[in-house]
C-alpha cells in the first residue's frame, strides 16, 4: 500500500511538473509574441509619422496607434541652423516622360544650382521605389555653382500611369526637397503576326 502511494505521488509530481513546464513555455511564448507586436506597432507608428512629414503634413502628424509608441520620448523638430546656408534651386522639380514602352529604361537629369551663401552638399537621393535609380553630384557644389540629380526609371513590369518621387537630402533648410516624375507605360508591340497590312 505504501509503495502504491509513493508510486502515485511520484506520477502526480511528474504530471504536475510537465503541466508547469508547459504553462511556463506558453507564458514565455506569449511574452515574446506580445513584445514583437509592440515593436511592430511602434515601427508602424514611426513610419506613419515619417510618411506624414514627407507628404507635407508636418502640422498634422499621423495619430499614435498604441500606448508603447505614445510612451516614447517625442523628438524635437529640427531648427534652422544659424549662419550662412546653401540654397538648393532646381530648374524643375517635375518631369513627364510621356508615353514609354514597357521594358525601356528612361532617365532625366534635374539641374541643381546653389544660390545660397555656403557650399551645397547633396547627402542622399532616396527614390520612392526600387524601379528608380538616382545619381547625384557627390562633391560639394560651390556658391553659384551647378550640379545634378539624375533619375533612371526602369519600366519593366510597370504598365499604366506611374508617379514616382526622389527625396533629395542636403545641407540646406529645409533639409529635403522632393523631385517628381511621371510616365505612361504601355505594353510592347507584339510583332508576332508581322507588320499590319
Amino acid at each position: 500500500m505504501l509503495v502504491e502511494f509513493i508510486f502515485a505521488l511520484t506520477n502526480f509530481k511528474k504530471r504536475s511538473m510537465k503541466i508547469g513546464l508547459k504553462m511556463l513555455l506558453f507564458s514565455a511564448m506569449l511574452v515574446v509574441v506580445s513584445c514583437r507586436d509592440r515593436a511592430s506597432e511602434k515601427k508602424i507608428a514611426e513610419l506613419e509619422s515619417r510618411l506624414a512629414q514627407l507628404e507635407g503634413n508636418k502640422n498634422n502628424p499621423a495619430p499614435v496607434t498604441n500606448a508603447a509608441a505614445a510612451a516614447t520620448t517625442p523628438t524635437k523638430p529640427e531648427e534652422k541652423p544659424d549662419g550662412p546656408l546653401p540654397v538648393i534651386e532646381f530648374s524643375t522639380t517635375d518631369h513627364d516622360f510621356g508615353t514609354v514602352t514597357e521594358g525601356q529604361k528612361v532617365s532625366f537629369t534635374y539641374a541643381v544650382k546653389n544660390t545660397g551663401q555656403a557650399p551645397l552638399i547633396i547627402q542622399n537621393a532616396q527614390p520612392s521605389c526600387g524601379c528608380t535609380v538616382p545619381d547625384w553630384s557627390k562633391s560639394a557644389i560651390p556658391v553659384g555653382g551647378t550640379g545634378f540629380v539624375k533619375a533612371e526609371f526602369d519600366t519593366k513590369g510597370k504598365q499604366g500611369v506611374n508617379n514616382k518621387t526622389i527625396t533629395v537630402t542636403a545641407n540646406t533648410w529645409p533639409k529635403t526637397t522632393t523631385l517628381k516624375f511621371k510616365a505612361m507605360v504601355v505594353p510592347p508591340a507584339d510583332g508576332a503576326n508581322g507588320p499590319v497590312k
